[in-house]
Parts: C-alpha cells; sequence; structure tokens
C-alpha cells in the first residue's frame, strides 16, 4: 500500500466535475477520484479547517465515532472496477476492529476531520495514477536501463552457490 495525502480539488475542464487529487509521500504519483459536488464541498472545508454552524454528515459521523469511543485507524483504497474506486473505512473501538465498505470521497472527507492516514494499494495507484514528476521517472528508468546493461552472467554465478565443501555431487 501506499499512503497518500489530499493534494487538493479540481474541476475537470470537460466535465466541469470536481476531482480530489490524491498525491504519494514522495511526489511522484497523483490519484485522480472523480467526486460529487456536495463531497468536494465537504473535502475543501476539512481543508480549509472551516466550521458549520450545524453538523454537516461527515461531522455527525465524527460525533458518532466520537460518542462511542472508536477511532478511524485508516482509509483504504483498495479497489478499481468498472471506473468506480472501492474504499474501506478502517474503524477501532479497544480490541475490536471492523472494515466498513465507503465511497472513497466519503472516506477522505471522514479521515481529513480526524487525521487518518488514507492509503492506495498498489494496483489502484498503477492503473488510475498520473505522473507528477517526470524528470524523476525518467532518472529512475534510465538508472535502472544502465543496470541491467551492466550486468553480466558473472554476475548471476555466485548467487545461491555455496562456498563451503558440501556438495549434492556423487
Amino acid at each position: 500500500m501506499i499512503e497518500m495525502k489530499v493534494a487538493g480539488i479540481a474541476l475537470d475542464a470537460v466535465s466541469r466535475s470536481p476531482v480530489v487529487l490524491l498525491r504519494d509521500t514522495a511526489d511522484r504519483r497523483a490519484l485522480p477520484i472523480y467526486i460529487g459536488q456536495e463531497q468536494a464541498k465537504s473535502i475543501i472545508g476539512a481543508l480549509e479547517n472551516q466550521t458549520s454552524p450545524r453538523p454537516l454528515t461527515h461531522d455527525l459521523l465524527v460525533s458518532f465515532l466520537d460518542e462511542w469511543s472508536m477511532a478511524l485507524e485508516r482509509v483504504v483504497i483498495h479497489a478499481l472496477k468498472d471506473n468506480t474506486f472501492y474504499a474501506l473505512l478502517t474503524l477501532v473501538q479497544g480490541e475490536n476492529k471492523r472494515e466498513i465498505d465507503a465511497r472513497p470521497s466519503d472516506a477522505i472527507a471522514i479521515a481529513l476531520r480526524v487525521d487518518a492516514p488514507i492509503w492506495v494499494m498498489e494496483e489502484v495507484v498503477a492503473d488510475a495514477s498520473i505522473p507528477v514528476d517526470r524528470d524523476a521517472d525518467e532518472a529512475e528508468t534510465e538508472a535502472f536501463r544502465e543496470f541491467v546493461n551492466n550486468l553480466s552472467p558473472g554476475d548471476f554465478s555466485q548467487r545461491g552457490r555455496s562456498t563451503s565443501s558440501d556438495s549434492y555431487d556423487s
């Protein structure tokens, strides 16, 4: 899993739909997730530490967690199926731990309110992320190519070979 942070909310240029943008902690990959208007407002409110005169839905859920002595341990965005992301809330109450299915936008809005980490499965990042730092990606790729080009068969023949007198030959 890869830990990610909310980089912000953007509007898709064509559809004008809100998109929450997650970034890995190394600022190398970004994961755009299309969300609804209300979830975008809730995420922006949490990012800007805004308070509402009355609890909004995500604030209400955080109040439930507090009242029942529960904690949001983490959010995991674990799947991408038919262009739909799937997330789990990992809740802890004493020794009990439960995972609850959630829309990523709701999970992110709650995580921001309680400062819980957001994790994304590697397969999801591989399938749906976009590069942020192309220069670093190209440098890493070039370093790997150079490593592979400098390998020789002798580099492999010494691995796994015993240096003692033990032998399987009869």
